[in-house]
């Protein structure tokens, strides 16, 4: 809880990149990408956020993610994503199984997303699967490998089987990278502008665009303006904030005129970046003041409320005040308590 809002980090991994798991060199460049995205956000001169690339980075530990999240971290739900990769690791770089098993840690805490490549055979049982498994919505990643295959399109009409058949099972949140490349997938691959097409088609799923589609804010802005279904997430998007804080108000101006302040759901994308100073920063922040006059827009408190954890509840079907009093005595509120009381104790005693 922040400021006395209920938090709900929408984007988060529990990967492993490990050199056991990586394939190949392809494996090897993918998580280098991403901590070379840690090294070049990170906030200007605060070691405290850096991570050690081959004992912190490379391999999720489930005690320290969930230390990070819940115990050192404001944060009071999280949902683990899915990048599975599977031509570049041997389990995946990220899977349903493993985010099933790391929820059994936290299940009061954790939503879990599942992870389906539409050019496999068997893409409709592996829907069921991994809804069995208790995921309770998707990540799609569009610019994936599959052999000679670099990729596929969100308004292909393969997956459209796909799309219907989480809506009879009752999974209506769709996410999907839309933003960065990571080595060594195609930027044109995770193009926005496939979302147009089903967002219209499919009204009853939400899709949620992580990263906002950048770096085609425009184009994901023009869309999402047309199709109320569509959601943005800040995920990555977010780390500007810090050295990049003129950047971050104009992307979060144009979101606030185009989609309303209900449809910006706040993500940190950890462990790429640790999440409490992104949060921190998010709380402080207010647009420049020419860029609001300039939108007509301002990032009030309440809107802040709503961002980092009551628009991305709502799709959840999560009630704020009924969770935070299901997890104010479990293991890591407690623990959190205990953090701060000694943190005050400790100041107290050295005035």
């Amino acid at each position: 809880m922040k400021n006395g809002n209920f938090v709900m980090d929408a984007h988060t991994g529990f990967w492993d990149a490990s050199p056991e798991n990586c394939k190949n060199k392809y494996g090897e460049a993918f998580v280098e990408t991403f901590y070379a995205f840690h090294t070049g956000f990170n906030p200007t001169g605060q070691p405290q956020w850096n991570m050690d690339y081959e004992t912190q980075f490379r391999k999720v530990d489930p005690d320290w993610y969930l230390d990070t999240m819940f115990v050192q971290g404001d944060a009071d739900m999280a949902i683990l994503s899915t990048q599975v990769l599977m031509d570049f690791y041997h389990t995946g770089f990220t899977n349903a199984e493993r985010n099933a098993q790391l929820i059994k840690r936290a299940p009061d805490r954790l939503i879990g997303l599942g992870g389906i490549d539409p050019r496999s055979p068997d893409a409709l049982e592996q829907v069921d699967r991994q809804v069995e498994l208790g995921m309770k919505g998707f990540k799609w990643y569009t610019a994936e490998w599959r052999g000679d295959s670099r990729g596929w399109k969100a308004n292909d009409p393969m997956v459209f089987p796909l799309y219907e058949r989480c809506i009879e099972l009752g999974i209506k949140n769709m996410h999907f990278h839309k933003g960065p490349a990571v080595e060594p997938l195609a930027l044109e691959r995770f193009d926005v502008r496939d979302i147009d097409e089903p967002s219209t088609l499919y009204p009853e799923l939400n899709f949620i665009v992580d990263h906002c589609g950048l770096p085609r804010l425009d184009d994901f802005c023009w869309l999402s303006a047309r199709s109320p279904n569509v959601h943005a997430s800040l995920a990555v998007a977010l780390a500007f904030i810090h050295n990049r804080p003129r950047f971050f108000g104009n992307l979060m101006a144009n979101l606030l005129f185009w989609l309303g302040p209900d449809r910006i759901i706040y993500g940190t994308d950890f462990p790429i970046w640790y999440p409490q100073w992104q949060l921190d920063d998010f709380m402080a922040f207010q647009i420049p003041a020419d860029i609001e006059d300039e939108f007509g827009v301002t990032l009030t408190d309440e809107i802040k409320a709503k961002i980092i954890g009551g628009n991305i509840a709502k799709l959840y079907d999560i009630d704020p005040v009924k969770k935070l009093d299901q997890i104010k005595n479990d293991e890591f509120s407690i623990r959190r308590e205990a953090r701060i009381a000694a943190q005050n104790s400790n100041s107290i005693g050295a005035r």
